[in-house]
């Protein structure tokens, strides 16, 4: 399938996962949707396993995050959520080539130009989207691994300080990247 229809059916998918909010049911039955579109596409149940042990310590902090201000459904129903979303914008960046995503959606918004919009800008901050969950797993994973090769036992205070440092230090990394290039 084309990367623009590709594009929609991901924005679709994304607004009816945020919707399923207020029923049992919708999010299961999402996340089954998504799963068949790995079978569907080839990739099976050992590439959508990977993806969510990409993200289980960001999805973990997440939801220890979320424990503490809100009910534990609704922490969990939210976390479920995001994790049903970054497992389907793996499985669209997984069947598409980066280049192709970003032309769909640059020319996809390239009517609303005349409002002000810039698709250019859009598209890198897409592809930048695209690539910071994965890094931040990284971050995670490493943290995760270095503690472990330590014997420091998991708690959030030593687990999130260091995943929080890391995560601006390359937020600052790239912008500066960004500054160097000439985007503002």
């Amino acid at each position: 399938m084309p990367a623009g229809p590709k594009v929609l059916i991901f924005m679709a998918l994304t607004l009816a996962i945020t919707l399923a909010a207020r029923s049992a049911w919708a999010l299961p039955a999402l996340f089954a949707l998504v799963v068949g579109g790995y079978l569907v596409a080839g990739l099976g149940m050992r590439d959508l396993l990977r993806q969510v042990v990409v993200v289980r310590w960001v999805m973990l902090v997440m939801l220890l995050a979320q424990l503490v201000f809100l009910p534990p459904l609704v922490a969990v129903a939210n976390t479920g959520r995001v994790l049903t979303v970054i497992v389907l914008a793996a499985l669209i960046t997984l069947t598409t080539r980066i280049p192709d995503l970003l032309d769909a959606t640059e020319r996809s918004l390239a009517p609303l130009r005349r409002f002000g919009v810039n698709p250019s800008s859009i598209g890198l901050l897409l592809a930048m989207t695209i690539t910071a969950i994965p890094v931040i797993a990284g971050f995670a994973a490493s943290i995760r691994e270095a503690q472990r090769a330590r014997g420091v036992p998991l708690r959030i205070g030593t687990f999130v300080v260091p995943l929080l440092v890391m995560a601006l230090k390359h937020s600052d990394d790239l912008a500066d990247a960004l500054v160097a290039r000439g985007v503002e």
